[in-house]
C-alpha cells in the first residue's frame, strides 16, 4: 500500500530513492519525531494571552540554574552582594526609628488609625517615595533599604508598616516610573513621594482574587463633550488605603466597540483616577467612590472598598495614555511582582526577628519548677523553630534583595519568597505565642507579640493566596519560563508549522534530561562518600547539588504529562516545595558564606539544611506515590533515591543548639536580632526584655556556680540576682483594665433579680441515708 502511494505520488521515483539512501538513524529519528509534533500539538494547551504577559514579564535568574540542576554557591558568593548606602542606612537609623518611637501600637488599636502626628510624619519624611526616583522628588532607595526599612518599622507595629509599603510595593508609583506619559510622571510622582496625594490600587473584587484576570471591572471607550475616555463600572473590595487614598491606580478591562481608539487595544488597562479635579481629568470623576472601611481582623491599618458605576474617565488617565490601553496585565506582572517578594517577606523577617529578640529573651527571664523556661525542652522545640526559621527568612531575603539590586526581577523566586517567607514567617511567631503562653493573649501595652499574630492570616492572604500561589504559580509558571528549553519548545508548538525548531528544541530537551540522570547518579555517589565532619558548608552543598540534580530531572519526567501539570495541583504543589526549598537552601549556604565571621553560625546552617534537606525528601516522595502516569513515579524514585529515604530532620541535638543559640547572649543572637526596633522608653517591655535577658541569664550562672562550689553568693553577686529577679517580676506581669470599650462591666444589669431555692435534706429511715 505504501509502495502504491509512492508510485502514484509526483516525483515518487526521487522521492524512493532519496528515501532508501535516508540512513537508517535518520529514518527512525523522523518517524518518532513526526509524531510527536503532531501528538504535541494536541497535547499541549494554547497559552492566554494574560499567562503570555506574565510568561514575558521579569527576567530568569537563580532559578535557571534550579531548572538546569546547576546551582552552584560559589556562583552565588562571586555574583551577588548587597548591602546599604550611606544614606540608605542613615535613614534607616534616624528617620525609622524616629517613626517607630512615635507609633503606640495599642493606641493606634484603639483608634483604630494611626495619629496625626505620625501620619504627618510619614508623609512629610518622605516614607512614602522610598522607590520614586530621586529627579521627581521621591528618596530613590534601592529594594533592599525598601525591605530593611519596612521591616524595622513591620516589628514595631503592623499598621504603620502597611501604611508605608503599599504605595511603595503595591501603589502605582512604580508603574508610572517605568510607564507613565512624561506628563504624569512629572505631575504625580513629586505628589506621591511628597505625601501629598496619597495613593491605593484596586485590582481585586467579588470575582477575583488570586486570580486577577478573570475581573468582571469594565471600560467602554466613548466620546463625550469632544473627549476621548471611557464609561468605566468596577466593584473593589480589600484595596489598602482606599478609605484615605486621593488617587486610585484601578485595573479593568477595556472593550471598544466601536472603533474609537487609534492606538492601543482593547484588554486590562490600568488608569490613574484622582478624586479631585486636575489637568488629567479637569471635571473630576463624579461618583467615584472609595471607603467605607473594612475591618481586617481587628488590625488597624486603611483597607476598603473602591466603586464606581458607569463614571466617565478621560483617556488621558490611562497609565501611558491611549498607546497603553490594554497592555496592563503586563504592567501589572513587571512592576507588582518584585512587591510580593519585598515587602511581605520583609514583615514576615520582621515578625521572626521580633520573636528571637523578646521570646527567646522572655524565655530566659520566665521561670517555673525554678528553672528558665529556656531550659526545658518542651519550649526549646518552639525556639528551635524560631531561630531556624529566622535564619532562613533572613537568608532568602538578602539573596533576593541581592538578585533585584543586580538589575533582575524573577518573578518565580518572587512568588517563592512571598510564600515561603510568609509562611516561615507565621510558624515562628504561632510558637512564640505557645512560648509566652499569658503574655501573648492578654492585650495591652505590654504585649509585644499580638500585633503581629493578628496581622498573620493577612500577609497569608494578600497578594495571591499562598495555598494557589504554591500549587500553582511557583512550579507552574516556573517550570515553563525557568526551564532552559521548555519554553522554546512550547513556542515551536504554537507556531504550528514549526517542525525544525520542534525537532531542535525536543533534541535538546532530550539531551538535557539524560544529563540530569547523569548528574543525579554522581551526585547520588558524592553524597555517599562525603562525611559532615567538620566541614558543614561542604557536606551541605554536596546534599543540595544531589537534590537540585534530581529536582532537574524530575522536573524533566513531569513534562510527560503535558498541559494536564498546570491542573496537577498537588503534584505541582510539591515540585514548588522542592523548588523553593532549595532556593531557601543555597540562600542559607550564601548568606553563611558573607558571616561565617559570626561565632556559632555552623550550628544554624546544620539545622537549616538539615530540615531543608528533609522537606524535599518528604516532598519528593509524595511525588513518586502520586504522579499519575503509571510506573513514572517508581522509576524516579529508583534514579533519584535508590535507597529510599535518607534525610532525617533535625535532631534534638541540632534543635538544643539552636535554641541556646537564640536566648543566650551571643553573636548568633545579636545577628538575628539585627534591624529590631527597641525603643528608648525604659517600661517599653522589649526594652525591659532586652535589659532583663543578659541579666537573668548572668545571675542564674551565679546561683548555679554557688550550688556546685556549696557556698553564699558574694554581696556584688547578690545584688545582680537582686536586680535580675526585679526585672523578672515585674516582666511577667500582664495588662488589666477597670473596663474594656469605654463601660462598666459590672453594672446592675449583672445583679441577679431572682432567687434560688434552698436544698430540702431528707432522710430515709431504713438506710439512713440523706439525700439533696
Amino acid at each position: 500500500m505504501q509502495r502504491a502511494m509512492l508510485s502514484r505520488a509526483p516525483g515518487a521515483a526521487r522521492a524512493t530513492k532519496g528515501l532508501l539512501r535516508t540512513p537508517k538513524h535518520k529514518q527512525q529519528v523522523r518517524t518518532f519525531i513526526g509524531p510527536a509534533y503532531s501528538l504535541a500539538k494536541k497535547v499541549m494547551p494554547k497559552i492566554s494571552e494574560t499567562e503570555q504577559a506574565a510568561l514575558n514579564s521579569g527576567t530568569i535568574a537563580f532559578d535557571r540554574d534550579l531548572f538546569e540542576g546547576t546551582a552552584s554557591v560559589q556562583t552565588l558568593v562571586d555574583k551577588y552582594r548587597v548591602g546599604l548606602t550611606a544614606e540608605e542606612q542613615s535613614f534607616l537609623d534616624n528617620e525609622t526609628e524616629t517613626l517607630c518611637e512615635m507609633v503606640d501600637s495599642y493606641k493606634v488599636k484603639e483608634l483604630q488609625n494611626l495619629t496625626p502626628e505620625v501620619w504627618k510624619y510619614i508623609r512629610e519624611k518622605k516614607f512614602m517615595g522610598l522607590m520614586i526616583p530621586k529627579k521627581f522628588g521621591g528618596k530613590g532607595f534601592t529594594a533592599h533599604a525598601q525591605a530593611k526599612i519596612v521591616e524595622k518599622i513591620s516589628g514595631r507595629d503592623g499598621t504603620a508598616s502597611v501604611t508605608v509599603m503599599v504605595p511603595n510595593s503595591l501603589g502605582p508609583g512604580e508603574l508610572l516610573v517605568h510607564h507613565g506619559t512624561q506628563a504624569q510622571k512629572d505631575f504625580y510622582l513629586p505628589r506621591l513621594a511628597s505625601g501629598i496625594d496619597i495613593p491605593c490600587f484596586g485590582l481585586t473584587g467579588p470575582p477575583n482574587g488570586s486570580d486577577a484576570a478573570s475581573m468582571r471591572d469594565e471600560g467602554i471607550v466613548c466620546v463625550e463633550d469632544g473627549v476621548l475616555g471611557m464609561r468605566v463600572t468596577c466593584n473593589k473590595r480589600y484595596i489598602t488605603l482606599a478609605p484615605v487614598a486621593t488617587v486610585v491606580g484601578l485595573a479593568f478591562k477595556l472593550r471598544d466597540p466601536d472603533g474609537l481608539m487609534t492606538k492601543g487595544k482593547e484588554g486590562i488597562t490600568v488608569a490613574l483616577v484622582p478624586k479631585q479635579a486636575n489637568e488629567f481629568a479637569p471635571k473630576g470623576v463624579p461618583g467615584f467612590m472609595t471607603g467605607p472601611r473594612h475591618d481586617p481582623l481587628g488590625t488597624s491599618f486603611m483597607n476598603g472598598t473602591v466603586k464606581a458605576e458607569s463614571v466617565f474617565i478621560p483617556m488621558t488617565c490611562v497609565i501611558g495614555g491611549e498607546e497603553k490601553a490594554g497592555t496592563g496585565w503586563q504592567m501589572l506582572m513587571e512592576c507588582l511582582g518584585d512587591g510580593r517578594g519585598i515587602s511581605l517577606p520583609a514583615g514576615a523577617l520582621a515578625g521572626s526577628r521580633l520573636c528571637v529578640a523578646a521570646v527567646g529573651g522572655y524565655a530566659r527571664v520566665r521561670k517555673q519548677f525554678k528553672v528558665p523556661i529556656a531550659n526545658m525542652q518542651g519550649v526549646q522545640e518552639k525556639l528551635a523553630v524560631i531561630g531556624g526559621n529566622t535564619f532562613i527568612l533572613a537568608a532568602g531575603q538578602h539573596l533576593f534583595n541581592a538578585i533585584l539590586a543586580d538589575k533582575e526581577k524573577p518573578p518565580v523566586l518572587s512568588a517563592i519568597m512571598k510564600a515561603h517567607g510568609t509562611e516561615l514567617g507565621r510558624e515562628s511567631v504561632i510558637d512564640g505565642m505557645d512560648v509566652i503562653g499569658g503574655a501573648g493573649i492578654s492585650q495591652g501595652p505590654a504585649n509585644f507579640l499580638a500585633n503581629a499574630y493578628c496581622s498573620l492570616p493577612i500577609a497569608i492572604t494578600v497578594e495571591g493566596a499562598n495555598a494557589l500561589t504554591r500549587s500553582l504559580i511557583i512550579f507552574g509558571q516556573g517550570l515553563t519560563r525557568s526551564h532552559p528549553h521548555l519554553l522554546n519548545l512550547i513556542q515551536s508548538i504554537q507556531a504550528g508549522n514549526d517542525q525544525a525548531g520542534f525537532n531542535k528544541e525536543l533534541g535538546n530537551l532530550i539531551k538535557h534530561a539524560f544529563t540530569n540522570v547523569g548528574r543525579s547518579i554522581t551526585s547520588f555517589g558524592a553524597v555517599q562518600i562525603k562525611m559532615k565532619g567538620s566541614d558543614v558548608y561542604g557536606y551541605h552543598e554536596a546534599n543540595l547539588q544531589r537534590l537540585n540534580a534530581n529536582f532537574a530531572l524530575c522536573s524533566d519526567v513531569a513534562l510527560t504529562m503535558g498541559g494536564a501539570i498546570k491542573m496537577a495541583e498537588f503534584i505541582s504543589g510539591r515540585f514548588a516545595d522542592v523548588l523553593g526549598n532549595l532556593y531557601l537552601g543555597y540562600a542559607c549556604l550564601w548568606y553563611a558564606k558573607h558571616n561565617q565571621h559570626v561565632q556559632g553560625i555552623d550550628k544554624f546552617v546544620d539545622y537549616a539544611l538539615t530540615k531543608i534537606e528533609y522537606d524535599i525528601q518528604e516532598a519528593f516522595m509524595g511525588i513518586f506515590s502520586n504522579f499519575p502516569i503509571p510506573l513514572m513515579g517508581p522509576v524516579m524514585r529508583v534514579a533519584t533515591f535508590p535507597r529510599g529515604r535518607e534525610y532525617s530532620a533535625p535532631s534534638d541535638k541540632m534543635r538544643a543548639a539552636v535554641s541556646d543559640g537564640i536566648t543566650t547572649p551571643g553573636p548568633m543572637r545579636d545577628l538575628l536580632c539585627e534591624n529590631v526596633f527597641v525603643s528608648k522608653n525604659p517600661k517599653d517591655r522589649i526594652n525591659m526584655i532586652m535589659k532583663a535577658a543578659p541579666m537573668c541569664y548572668e545571675a542564674d550562672q551565679i546561683m548555679s556556680a554557688c550550688r556546685k562550689e556549696k557556698r553564699s553568693p558574694t554581696p556584688p553577686e547578690q545584688a545582680k540576682i537582686d536586680a535580675a529577679e526585679a526585672m523578672r517580676e515585674e516582666i511577667i506581669q500582664v495588662d488589666s483594665f477597670p473596663m474594656l470599650g469605654g463601660k462598666e462591666h459590672n453594672t446592675a444589669w449583672m445583679k441577679a433579680t431572682w432567687a434560688a431555692e434552698k436544698p430540702v435534706l431528707t432522710v430515709e429511715p431504713a438506710a439512713g441515708k440523706q439525700h439533696a
